[in-house]
């Protein structure tokens, strides 16, 4: 059992840098970005789900894939809803970086 490698802990200088203001607004612009598209991807989903009618005379099949076409909407839409969020959270820690950031200037 002395023979087994031993685990280095990682040095505390490789902490990822604070976030900036800048990085922020770039990374909410970036999830803002995805948001959207995903948003128009689902639009174009349930479009074409409204537009192509379940044919069958099966109930269970009929049921079947009212269920899948909800859940991929379902999916899509929270998607959007995920980093709509990520977006609007972003934006706000920018903004408090700002604010933290002026409030230390005035007080030095």
């Amino acid at each position: 059992m002395s023979d087994l490698p031993t685990v280095k802990p990682s040095s505390p200088s490789t902490a990822p840098p604070p976030p900036t203001p800048l990085r922020c607004i770039l990374g909410s612009g970036v999830a803002g970005g995805l948001a959207f598209m995903i948003w128009q991807l689902t639009q174009s989903i349930a479009i074409s789900f409204a537009r192509t009618p379940i044919v069958s005379d099966n109930r269970i099949v009929v049921r079947m894939s009212t269920a899948i076409r909800t859940l991929v909407v379902g999916m899509s839409a929270m998607g959007t809803g995920i980093f709509a969020l990520a977006c609007v959270g972003l934006l706000g820690l920018a903004l408090q970086t700002l604010l933290t950031k002026s409030s230390e200037d005035v007080k030095e």
